[in-house]
């Protein structure tokens, strides 16, 4: 297996593309019920919550991007078996692979049950899943320049529901927001650790660095990606906060399509339905990528054909989703990737990165030996 990646120019995307990859990435399933998890920990003081969620989630970013600087045209498959060696940085690599696959698992999983509670409570999970993996596959075997060009049309083009908050905005009790800064420090940390599944996706730039043409122009794009990204779930966690009573707030399943239930127009009844048909261009993203690092991290690992492991990890979720029906089991699987996510996505860049250092240190003292 070689270290650096050695991708083709008929393969690689503009940086340019990041800020849309980030959001479309980051935003899914995740923000429907964040609000919740973040006011059960943080209360009121949910925002600064977030807020430190995005100064966590930059200096993250900035250590993966050091981390992706110190090789020429390196994945973090490479990086592990450069560092930890041949079969402990495969195992390493292995591990990002299962991640992504329980994550898109979640995922998928929550959005049937959505669509199950608010639209057809007796369609088959099985039949929902079979549509959405067709999508999926149809996407990935599309090429990565495809799934990128896919990311930016549907981010673009699922803009309007922020301008139907404008109903839930006008009707907010800012009274909610009262007393403020009482939460401690400890509850702020929850709240903060409450948005790992809502944030998550940034990973991906750890596989998709050796697809970027213009390297020395990525941070930018990058940082605003992120910052829209956290833009989104602090306006609909205050908002949240301000529309429903603290105890609905607490109680509610998916807040965030909850703010839409009441607007209507008069030739539209029950918005949020279309809400939760628009959301499929919101998780699909998502569920693309996912699926694309799979194949991709498989192919750079053990050689397999990319074609192969999508449709044996297709085959893989269809029969997962027909065993997991109750809400409880879906739940406990989404808490697992999110308490998982957040030491894989958080704390395990900051344990690379001086390993990555000194190895780079200790080589060049060794070469200049030599010399």
């Amino acid at each position: 297996m070689e270290i650096n990646s050695n991708i083709k120019a008929h393969l690689q995307f503009p940086a340019f593309y990041l800020f849309f990859i980030m959001f479309g990435v980051q935003t899914g399933v995740g923000i429907m019920g964040a609000p919740k998890y973040i006011f059960i920990e943080a209360k009121q003081d949910s925002w600064v919550a977030i807020l430190l969620a995005y100064i966590l989630l930059i200096i993250i970013v900035s250590v993966m991007l050091l981390i992706l600087k110190q090789y020429e045209d390196a994945d973090i498959f490479g990086i592990q078996v450069d560092i930890f060696g041949k079969w402990i940085g495969k195992l390493f690599g292995t591990i990002y692979i299962l991640y992504f696959f329980v994550n898109l698992l979640s995922i998928l999983l929550n959005y049937i049950e959505v669509i199950k509670v608010y639209l057809f409570p007796t369609i088959s999970s099985f039949i929902l899943g079979l549509l959405f993996i067709i999508l999926i596959a149809y996407c990935v075997l599309g090429g990565i320049r495809t799934i990128v060009g896919m990311i930016f049309f549907f981010v673009i083009l699922t803009q309007w529901i922020l301008f139907l908050l404008y109903d839930p905005i006008s009707r907010m009790d800012w009274s909610h927001f009262s007393p403020m800064f009482q939460a401690s420090f400890p509850e702020i940390l929850q709240g903060t650790k409450a948005t790992t599944y809502s944030i998550s996706g940034f990973e991906l730039l750890f596989i998709l660095y050796p697809f970027i043409q213009n390297k020395d122009k990525i941070k930018l794009p990058l940082f605003l990606g992120l910052g829209y990204t956290i833009f989104n779930l602090l306006l609909v966690t205050v908002i949240s906060i301000g529309y429903f009573s603290p105890v609905d707030l607490a109680d509610l399943d998916w807040p965030t399509l909850s703010l839409f239930k009441n607007v209507s127009y008069s030739f539209i009844e029950r918005l949020d339905n279309i809400i939760i048909f628009e959301w499929i261009m919101v998780i699909l993203p998502n569920l693309v990528l996912l699926m694309w690092g799979m194949t991709y991290g498989m192919k750079r690992i053990y050689n397999v054909s990319q074609k192969s492991t999508l449709y044996i990890a297709s085959i893989m979720v269809l029969i997962l989703i027909i065993f997991i029906q109750h809400d409880k089991q879906v739940t406990m699987i989404t808490d697992t990737i999110a308490q998982f996510g957040f030491w894989l996505l958080f704390v395990y860049p900051l344990f690379l990165l001086p390993i990555v250092l000194i190895k780079k240190k200790w080589r060049r003292q060794r070469e200049d030996e030599k010399n």
